[in-house]
């Protein structure tokens, strides 16, 4: 590829003409010309613009303290959401959680996070309401969030009615009108990790034919 250059993400290192894996996992690829190794962990190591599933922790002076699940708590200003200001700005309870995009982060530093894109809408980031949340493999997350739309939600969505939010931390929430619905949504998704393409399907499938009899 000497008519190019290439972008070397996570995993993968360049010494003079050598590339590198420096970690087990599945080598990834995104246009115009990123590559990197993408691994399935628990632990969670926050990157610049990853999207996120965070905790309130606490609110002190102008920043919420969130978990997302790193090394460190994150911080998210008060004023890092759409048409926020000193005197107007989403008040959260403990416990509250958050689709939040990192926009920094710096060795021996907390991530700063924010609930607005890049042009400074919402665009579906800030609270997520009612729902249930569960925790994941970093690899799970990536999977889900993976385009095009990966079998398991795929085969879940001709059939069912629900919300999904997924964070590259490890984190999915799911939200529908009936329990039941949440319940047999999480159990295909976290069931889906180890499986095929068609396995995902043919577990669907299955799931779907118990809630029918």
């Amino acid at each position: 590829m000497t008519n190019q250059t290439i972008k070397l993400g996570s995993g993968l290192r360049q010494d003079n003409e050598v590339i590198s894996v420096m970690r087990a996992g599945k080598l990834r690829y995104s246009k115009p010309n990123k590559y990197w190794v993408e691994s399935s962990h628990k632990r969670y190591v926050p990157r610049p613009e990853d999207h996120v599933l965070g905790i309130v922790v606490d609110c002190k002076g102008e920043n919420y303290w969130i978990d997302i699940k790193g090394p460190q708590l994150a911080l998210l200003p008060v004023l890092a959401f759409e048409g926020a200001n000193r005197r107007n700005y989403p008040k959260f309870e403990v416990s509250t959680l958050l689709y939040t995009r990192v926009v920094k982060t710096n060795t021996g530093m907390n991530p700063e996070l924010s609930c607005v894109d890049e042009s400074g809408k919402a665009a579906g980031f800030g609270p997520l309401k009612d729902g249930f949340m569960f925790e994941t493999s970093t690899g799970l997350s990536r999977m889900l969030l993976s385009s095009p739309t990966c079998p398991v939600l795929e085969a879940l969505g001709k059939k069912l009615s629900f919300e999904t939010a997924f964070g590259l931390n490890g984190r999915c929430w799911v939200h529908a009108a009936a329990p039941r619905i949440v319940i047999i949504v999480a159990n295909a998704l976290m069931n889906s990790e180890t499986l095929s393409g068609t396995q995902q399907r043919i577990m669907v499938e299955k799931l779907l034919e118990k809630i029918s009899d």
